[in-house]
C-alpha cells in the first residue's frame, strides 16, 4: 500500500498538498519543509519514491542516555549535523528512568530498517551488563559504533575520550595550586569511564607522593550525587574535589556553600565535560573538556564507512581532553601548604597537546 498523504502531512506538520509536491519532486517547497516531509516518510516506514531515494541514504539510530546532562544533547547535535551532511536521517532515542530501554529502542530501530546505530554511554559501558545484544546486531551485519565505554569482547569500532588523562589533568592542576587532600567523585564504578578516571586520579596522586585512600566517594550521576559525595568528603578535610561530570561539580559547589565554604577561596572544584553554559555558572567552572565535536565526527565517519562496506578497525579511537581553568579553583587555603606547593598554574585555558590515536596493540590509528 502506498503512503497515505494525511498521515505524512500530520506527522510533518504540513498540508497534504505540500506532501504531494514533495513526493512528486515539484518546485516551490522550502528546504526545511521538504526535509520534514521526507523524514516523516522515513519514520512512518514508507518507501521513498525512486526519484527521491538518492536524496537520503536512510535512517541511522542514535541511542543516548537521558538529556538531563547537557553533554548528551551536545553529542546528539554534533552527530546529527554530521549525518545530515552525508545524507542520513538520524532517529534520536533517549533513555529515561522507567522509560523505554536500550533493547526496546533497538527493536524499534530494526523495525524501521535503520542503516546503522550509534550507541553513546550505553550498556556497553557497564561492565556488569551482557554484551549479547551487540553481538546479535553484529551477527545481523548491522553497522554499529559505540561511544565512551570500551570492551574488547565486542567486535565494533569504539570512540572514547581519554578518561585516565582527564583524571590526571584535574589532579595535576589542583596539586599545582597547593592542594594536598583532594577528593574524587563520579558515578558507580561498574562503568568503564568511571574506572578510567579513577585510575588517572590515583596515578596522578601517586606521582606527587600523595595518598587518596578514603578520599573517593562514588555516588549517583547528577547534581544530587555530587552534593552527597561532597558532604562526606568535606567532613574528611578535603580542600578540593575532582568530579566525573560538570553536573556533579555543581552539586559539590552547592554542598560547599551550604557549609559556609567559599568557592574557590576555601574549596576548589573541577568538573568534566565542559558542557554548554558551564562557563557562565557562579563561579565559572574549571573543568576538563571532553572533545565532543571531534568524537561525534569520528563516530559518524566510522559508522558511514561501515555502512558503505568499507573495512573499519575494531580498535578504540581515543581523544585527548583539555583542561579549561576558570573560577572554581584557586590556591589551597593554608599558607603553609601553599608555600610547599609547586608554582601555581595561571588561570588561563590550557589545551592538552594532540597525540596520535592508538589501539590496544600500540598501533597508530588514522582519523
Amino acid at each position: 500500500m502506498g503512503p497515505r498523504l494525511a498521515d505524512i502531512a500530520r506527522h510533518a506538520g504540513v498540508s497534504e498538498a505540500t506532501v504531494s509536491r514533495v513526493l512528486n519532486d515539484k518546485p516551490g517547497v522550502g528546504g526545511d519543509t521538504r526535509k520534514a516531509v521526507l523524514t516523516a516518510l522515513d519514520v512512518l516506514g514508507y518507501e521513498r519514491p525512486a526519484r527521491l531515494r538518492q536524496r537520503s541514504a536512510g535512517l541511522v539510530g542514535m541511542v543516548i542516555p537521558e538529556l538531563d546532562n547537557p553533554v548528551f544533547p551536545m553529542f546528539a547535535q554534533a552527530a546529527e549535523g554530521a549525518l545530515a551532511q552525508r545524507g542520513y536521517t538520524p532517529v534520536l532515542c533517549t533513555q529515561t528512568p522507567g522509560g523505554i530501554s536500550e533493547d526496546e529502542y533497538v527493536e524499534l530501530l530494526l523495525e524501521r530498517n535503520v542503516s546503522g546505530v550509534l550507541f553513546v554511554s550505553g550498556k556497553h559501558a557497564d561492565t556488569t551488563a551482557s554484551h549479547e545484544r551487540y553481538h546479535a546486531l553484529v551477527a545481523r551485519r548491522l553497522p554499529i559504533v559505540l561511544v565512551n565505554g570500551y570492551s574488547d569482547a565486542i567486535p565494533a569500532a569504539f570512540i572514547s575520550a581519554d578518561d585516565r588523562e582527564a583524571g590526571r589533568l584535574a589532579v595535576n592542576h589542583l596539586v599545582a595550586l597547593g592542594h594536598r587532600r583532594i577528593g574524587f567523585t563520579s558515578g558507580p564504578e561498574r562503568y568503564v569511564p568511571v574506572r578510567r578516571k579513577l585510575d588517572g586520579f590515583h596515578q596522578a596522586l601517586a606521582e606527587h607522593g600523595l595518598d587518596g585512600d578514603g578520599l573517593v566517594e562514588l555516588s549517583l550521576f547528577g547534581v544530587e550525587g555530587g552534593h552527597a559525595a561532597a558532604v562526606r568528603l568535606i567532613e574528611r578535610g578535603v580542600t578540593a574535589m575532582v568530579c566525573g561530570s560538570d553536573i556533579m561539580a555543581l552539586g559539590a559547589i552547592r554542598a560547599a556553600r551550604q557549609r559556609g565554604l567559599r568557592v574557590p577561596q576555601d574549596f576548589s572544584v573541577v568538573g568534566y565535560d565542559d558542557s554548554q553554559l558551564i562557563a557562565f555558572t557562579d563561579p565559572p567552572l574549571t573543568t576538563v573538556r571532553q572533545p565532543v565535536n571531534a568524537m561525534a565526527m569520528a563516530a559518524v565517519r566510522a559508522l558511514c564507512d561501515e555502512i558503505a562496506g568499507h573495512p573499519v578497525s575494531h580498535a578504540e579511537y581515543v581523544f585527548d581532553p583539555e583542561l579549561v581553568v576558570r573560577g572554581s579553583t584557586a590556591a589551597a587555603p593554608s599558607d603553609a601548604v601553599r608555600a610547599a606547593a609547586p608554582p601555581q598554574v595561571p588561570h588561563t585555558e590550557v589545551a592538552a597537546p594532540a597525540r596520535p590515536v592508538r589501539d590496544h596493540e600500540g598501533a597508530v590509528q588514522s582519523g
